[in-house]
Order: C-alpha cells, then sequence, then structure tokens
C-alpha cells in the first residue's frame, strides 16, 4: 500500500524570493516599484506589555464562564490570581482580542477535570499548578500548546497556528482538537502523557518510582447513584464531625457490595431462574446467590436469607450484624466457617451470613442501643449457620483490562474502573500501555539467572535500633548487596519500624527524644560505610507504632491509622548522609534518597503497572484476640461438607502448593484433595492471615476501639483494587511470601530471627514476580 502523502499535505518548498520573481508582460498587471515580499506562515509573535487588571473588571467574563457556564464559584481571592494572571500575559488586548476568554475557559475546564469542587479557591494547589501549566505555553497571549497537567490534544481551545493558516487556505488541520478530556480519567496525575518522550532517554528506573504518602492519597467515594468513584472534595481534618464516621461505614460496604454483585455467583440468569425449583432454598442448593437487607427480614419469621453487614457488639455484649438498613442480633454458635477455619472473624468486619430470622416480641437489650425498628435494632435474631469472608476481585478484573501478564496486546473487557486514578499517578487505560513499554525497555531481566537484576526490592522488618545486634545485621545485609556488580543494586530498600523496642519518649526503655536522634545518627553513619547503594537506590522508611512523636501518648498501644512519618528533626543526618553521596559521585540523572513515609503507603512503578502496599502492623495477633469462636466440623464432616462456592464462591477451595519460600493460594489443586490438616502450621497461619486482609479489602477490620482510624483518612486503607504486592510486617505472624488472587503478599518478620543466635532475616521481591526470604549469618 502506498503510503505517499497526497500533494496537498506534503510539506511546502520554500517560496521563491522576490527577486527572482518574473515581470508580468500585462500591462495591467506591471511590475510593481516595490517587489512583494514573500508570505511568512510563521508571523513573529508580537510581545505582550503587562498591565495592572482589576479584578472587578474581570468579574462580568469570569462570572460568564465560571457560574453560567461551567457552575463554577470564584472566591475572591481566586479572582484575583486570574486577573493577575491575564494581565501578566495577555496586556492591553485581553478583552478586545478575546484573549481572556480562552483562558478563563481552559482554567474552568481543567479545574473540572481536577475534580476541584464547586468553590474555586485561590490559595488551592490546583489552581496555582493550573496557572503554572498555562503559563509555559502562553505566547504572545495565546495558549498556543499543552504543557504539563493538561493532556495533549485534548483541549478545545488548543490554536497552532499552522492549522489555522491551513484552515484559511481550505487545508484540513492535521490535529483535530478534541472536546472531551481525560484529564478526570487519570492523564495528568503522573505526568506520564506529558513527560514521557521528554524522558524517554532516562535509563533509570527510579524515575518512575514514587511513594506516595497516605495523607496525599486521593479521597475517593464510591457513588452508588452513579456507579463511579469520585474525588471527597471536603477537605479532611483529624477531628471531622461524627457523621464522617457514618461516611466510612457507608463507603466500606457500598465498595464490598458493588464487589459481589460483580461475582458470577451473585448475578441472577433469566434461563437458570425459570427452571429454579421453589423449594430450593437453602444455600447449598441455590445456583444464584442473593443478598437481602435487614430491614426485609420484618414480618418473614422463619425464611431463609443471606445478609452483607459489619460485626458489631451491642450494649448488651451480644454480637450483632449491621448493614445501611438496621441491626439484628446475630446468633454464631451453630455456625460453621466457610470454607472451615481459612479465616478470622472479629467485630468491625464486613461478612456474608446465611442463616434463618427468627421473630420475637423485643429486640436484644431494649432501650440499650438507643432506636429500634427500620434503621435501628430489629426485633429478634438471626440464626447463622454459615459464615464467610466476601470473596475478593482480582486486580485486572477491578481495572476491566487483561492481558497485563506481560503481554504485549491489552484487551478491554466490559466494565470495570479502568479509567480511575486510585493513586494519583495516572489511570490504567490512560498511561498502562505507555508505562509497560518503558518498563520492558528499562527493567531488562537477568541475562544469567545466578546474576542479580536491577528490579528488586528488599524489605527489612522491625529495625530496633537500640539493639547493637539489629544494626550489625542491618550493615551485613547492605554489604551483601554493596558486593554486587555495579549498575544491579536493588532499585529500593523499605526499612519499617519499630525502630525502638519500646515507646520513645513514654518514660519506656527505649528513652526520650535525644536517645532517639542518637539511634538514627549511628543508622546514618552505618549507611555512610556503603556510598554505591545511597548513590543507586531508594530508601523508604515506614514507622511503627513505637516511634515519635505519637508514641509519646501511646505507650506502646494501637495508633490512629494512618499514621505520619517519624519527624524530620529525628532523621537530619540520615539526609546529610545521602546528599554527600551523592555529592560525591556527581551523579545529575536520578539521585539517591531517603524517603520517609506514613503508615501505610504505598510505592508506585511505572505508573499503575506496579502498586506495592507498605504496611506495619501487628495484625496477627490482634485478630487471635478479637475474634469470634465458631463451631467448628466435625473431621467425618469436613469430607462431604459442601463446597464454599455456596457462601463466597470464588474462594480458593484447595490447599496452596507450597515451593520453597513462596506458596501460591490462586492455584487449586484439584488434582489432590489434600486436607489443611496436612500443611505446616505456620503456611497455615499465614494463609489465613492473607486471606482475612485481602478479603476485606480493609487494613483496619476492626472496631474504632480496637483500631483507630482517622475517618476523612480512611480511605488509604481500602486494597482496592488489588495492589500487585503488598509488604505486611507482622513480627506476631510467621515470615512468609504468598500469592492470593494475584496479590503477591509478604511478611520479613523481625531482622533477627527470634530463637537463633546471629542470624538476620530480610525478603527479597523481585518486581512483577515473586519474593524470596533470605538469611545471613551476622
Amino acid at each position: 500500500m502506498d503510503k505517499t502523502p497526497a500533494p496537498i499535505f506534503r510539506k511546502q518548498r520554500p517560496l521563491i524570493p522576490s527577486s527572482s520573481v518574473a515581470p508580468s508582460s500585462s500591462p495591467a498587471f506591471g511590475t510593481p516599484v516595490h517587489p512583494p515580499k514573500p508570505f511568512s506562515i510563521n508571523a513573529p509573535k508580537a510581545a505582550i506589555l503587562p498591565i495592572i487588571l482589576p479584578p472587578a473588571t474581570l468579574r462580568p467574563l469570569a462570572f460568564r464562564t465560571f457560574t453560567k457556564k461551567h457552575s463554577l464559584t470564584l472566591t475572591s481571592s481566586a479572582l484575583q490570581e486570574l486577573a493577575s494572571f491575564i494581565g501578566r500575559h495577555c496586556g492591553s488586548g485581553w478583552r478586545e482580542e478575546g484573549l481572556a476568554e480562552r483562558v478563563l475557559e481552559e482554567v474552568a475546564r481543567s479545574w473540572k477535570n481536577r475534580n476541584g469542587g464547586v468553590m474555586v479557591e485561590g490559595a488551592s494547589k490546583e489552581l496555582q499548578d493550573i496557572l503554572k501549566t498555562l503559563e509555559g505555553n502562553m505566547s504572545g497571549g495565546k495558549i498556543m500548546g499543552q504543557g504539563r497537567g493538561l493532556p495533549r490534544g485534548d483541549s478545545m481551545l488548543e490554536i497552532n497556528d499552522n492549522d489555522t493558516i491551513n484552515t484559511r487556505l481550505g487545508i484540513r488541520p492535521t490535529t483535530l482538537p478534541r472536546q472531551d478530556s481525560n484529564v478526570s480519567f487519570g492523564m495528568s496525575g503522573l505526568g506520564v502523557q506529558e513527560e514521557a518522550d521528554d524522558d524517554e532517554d532516562a535509563s533509570d528506573a527510579r524515575a518512575w518510582l514514587k511513594v506516595i504518602d497516605a495523607y496525599d492519597q486521593p479521597r475517593l467515594l464510591y457513588n452508588v447513584d452513579k456507579k463511579h468513584f469520585e474525588r471527597d472534595t471536603a477537605k479532611p481534618s483529624l477531628l471531622p464531625p461524627a457523621s464522617h464516621k457514618t461516611t466510612v461505614f457507608r463507603n466500606r460496604y457500598h465498595v464490598i457490595h458493588q464487589r459481589l454483585l460483580r461475582n458470577e455467583s451473585f448475578q441472577t440468569s433469566s434461563v437458570t431462574s425459570s427452571r429454579k425449583h421453589t423449594l430450593q432454598r437453602s444455600l447449598s442448593n441455590q445456583q444464584s446467590l442473593r443478598i437481602t437487607p435487614i430491614a426485609n427480614l420484618l414480618g418473614r419469621h422463619g425464611s431463609n436469607h443471606m445478609l452483607l453487614g459489619q460485626l458489631n457488639i451491642l450494649p448488651t455484649g451480644d454480637l450483632a450484624i449491621s448493614d445501611l438498613t438496621g441491626t439484628i442480633a446475630l446468633d454464631v454458635s451453630q455456625a460453621v466457617a466457610i470454607p472451615d477455619d481459612s479465616a478470622w472473624f472479629c467485630p468491625g468486619m464486613m461478612v456474608l451470613v446465611d442463616g434463618v430470622y427468627e421473630e420475637e416480641e423485643e429486640s436484644v437489650g431494649k432501650g440499650l442501643s438507643g432506636s429500634s425498628g427500620v434503621g435501628g435494632t430489629l426485633g429478634g435474631r438471626f440464626q447463622g449457620f454459615f459464615i464467610g469472608q466476601p470473596p475478593c476481585e482480582k486486580r485486572k478484573s477491578t481495572l476491566g483490562i487483561s492481558g497485563l501478564d506481560g503481554t504485549d496486546h491489552d484487551q478491554t473487557i466490559g466494565g470495570g474502573f479502568g479509567w480511575i486514578d486510585f493513586l494519583g499517578v495516572g489511570s490504567e487505560r490512560a498511561v498502562g500501555s505507555k508505562m509497560r513499554r518503558l518498563e520492558r525497555r528499562l527493567l531488562q531481566p537477568a541475562p544469567e539467572e545466578d546474576m542479580p537484576s536491577r528490579n528488586r526490592v528488599v524489605i527489612i522488618g522491625e529495625i530496633n535500633l537500640d539493639q547493637p545486634r539489629a544494626l550489625q545485621a542491618l550493615r551485613k545485609i547492605l554489604s551483601l548487596y554493596a558486593a554486587e556488580p555495579e549498575g544491579t543494586s536493588p532499585l529500593t530498600f523499605v526499612l519499617a519500624g519499630n525502630f525502638t523496642q519500646h515507646a520513645v519518649m513514654a518514660r519506656g526503655g527505649s528513652g526520650g527524644s535525644i536517645e532517639y536522634k542518637e539511634y538514627f545518627d549511628a543508622l546514618a553513619s552505618t549507611f555512610s560505610d556503603f556510598p554505591t547503594l545511597l548513590q543507586s537506590s531508594t530508601f523508604v522508611f515506614v514507622p511503627g507504632d513505637n516511634d515519635g512523636w505519637v508514641s509519646s501518648f501511646t505507650g506502646g498501644a494501637s495508633v490512629p491509622l494512618p499514621r505520619k512519618p517519624v519527624p524530620e528533626m529525628f532523621t537530619s543526618r540520615i539526609r546529610r548522609a545521602f546528599a554527600t553521596a551523592n555529592a560525591e559521585a556527581g551523579n545529575t540523572g536520578v539521585q539517591g534518597s531517603a524517603v520517609w513515609t506514613s503508615n501505610p503507603s504505598r510505592m508506585s512503578l511505572f505508573g499503575p503497572n506496579h502498586e506495592l502496599v507498605l504496611f506495619r502492623d501487628d495484625i496477627s495477633a490482634r485478630l487471635r484476640r478479637t475474634s469470634v469462636t465458631l463451631k467448628r466440623k466435625p473431621a467425618a464432616e469436613t469430607d462431604g461438607a459442601p463446597e464454599e462456592g455456596n457462601a463466597s464462591p470464588d474462594l480458593p477451595s484447595a490447599s496452596p502448593a507450597v515451593e520453597d519460600d513462596a506458596m501460591d493460594l490462586d492455584s487449586a489443586a484439584a488434582d489432590k484433595p489434600s486436607s489443611s490438616s496436612s500443611l505446616p502450621l505456620d503456611v497455615k497461619t499465614a494463609q489465613k492471615l492473607v486471606k482475612t486482609i485481602l478479603d476485606q479489602g480493609y487494613l483496619s477490620p476492626f472496631r474504632q476501639s480496637t483500631r483507630p482510624v482517622h475517618w476523612d483518612y480512611a480511605s488509604a486503607l481500602h486494597l482496592y483494587p488489588l495492589p500487585t504486592a503488598m509488604a505486611l510486617i507482622d513480627t506476631t505472624a510467621p515470615p512468609f511470601c504468598i500469592t492470593y488472587e494475584g496479590c503477591h503478599v509478604m511478611n520479613p518478620g523481625s531482622i533477627l530471627v527470634p530463637g537463633r543466635k546471629g542470624v538476620g532475616r530480610w525478603v527479597e521481591y523481585e518486581i512483577g514476580r515473586l519474593g524470596k526470604l533470605r538469611e545471613c549469618t551476622l
């Protein structure tokens, strides 16, 4: 096929100079005295003389653009910022030439695409970013091209001088502007759309590594009417009103409920429903499951139902289950977990319960709950027979994208949230394919199996700096990686607390603020012995419950999540060690850095392609302390028990394959139905922990009195969509590396192995693959 462009679209030849123009022989068209100048397509751009534009003069035009056209409200500070910007960049022609209207239109559209809210604040970071973006693209008072934060080709005000002239000459423009913008769908969060062309020459994958603090993560709420995630426009606070606690519960319920409705077992088929027998009411015989709101139980005594709700404790001390419509007492004395002993069930968790409603005249603890009936505590009780965790959803199903496992051709599945930017690094459908191309170019696999590769993350947990042996073990681990060939150092080192044995500044055994500063100074001196690692890797520090400042008033108890990083005043010498190492190397590219992040936090590599959750919590011990006791199946009935697909159809039913240090829960061993009793206790404990956390889709599935949560930042605790990997540092659980529903969960435990003197342990995770436990002798 001939791909030669038509003559009209070819590159035009330079115009013939005026000196070579042949004079006309016609008297009517005689040669002029002064020869005509050649037609210049790219005319020189006039300079703009800045003016002082009063906000009151700009107010009518701004009101027309923002309020009447885009339904936005400008504050006086925002109007002042816009007037100053237009006067500086558009000059005296802001009204006659229509320059200000174009700028206001672009600002209003960019504000709405960023979900900035109805009120446009002048001091907001979003408005400053928009104006900074436009400032780099203003020339002669006009918006000449796209900048950072604006997707290319997505602005209806995109003006190209060549296209304007071609249009006058009757030539079709080479680029057609589109009126729809994809900024709200994650086109501009990471800057991939804008930076990819400029940074194509970057050879270090750390240029695409981003650590996302829990306080900087986008706060998203699920809209039931639109079936879409939206940004929470309210200003967050550490002391919010009590209504925000209800919002946290409502959002958790909505996310899990819509996740269940997307499950095949909860989707009703018109063909199978017509053939279903009316007597098949039990859970084990139904082909499609249906969730009943608690308020709909009234007047339906003796009927079988499945409930989705949160386990709570009534004022009388009895167990109850609550959803958005009400609360009812729950009897689990005869309930059996599906699958048997595969997960924890604690107050504060969202669970699926199948059983029978037994109506009584009075509710349990009448008068203590404050309300009764619909919206309150219902009379009677719900006798549960089966209880299970709501099955989680794989990441690629949530995002609606297939071909994420290294295939070159990405295909779109119906539905999903692929356009949602969950972390502020760009959405999957917007930048995913481009990031995968960058990953294949920058993260080359090791040429040989024995050779170390660059795409590794080293996870070290529970580094008690007040223990000399912990620093000795850390020095040994760093020396192993420093001895590797040049250019093969790991991308990231994750160092998790607690950085002291006891709560610091709480009159405990770990001392006060002076001793705390000395501990990090000793850590800085250890880092200084390995300058090559400081220059080529990123060190991420995740605090624990014993770290300051919050430990000064909790005394080592559970602190509210998310918790802020260690204050900079204690870590100044560590930052100085990195600055010294970078200065000695003279590296002009991506320099080594120390990142002090919150707990929990996220680490993103190549945008939405790789998401690693970092979480430090002794959650296993808390689950054992607060779990609900259920009825155990007899050994004889275990083999003939109904499949767990009846309560949670997508839960893995078979034992995982145990290979070295990695255990894959996704692969169902249908060939050999081995019982769970044949697994080692540590493996079974790890499976139970991982399944509970990922099925809940929440890092703190407990009551507020057990594990407090900042209500306005609770969205940072959601595990939806499932991350590609998760570092769950828990010293009360055995170390493990497990894959469940495509999410690889790792727990290195403490750096010092309990009961084994002189042994250090950590996890080495190969990005996109599996992690492995490693040990060394001190």
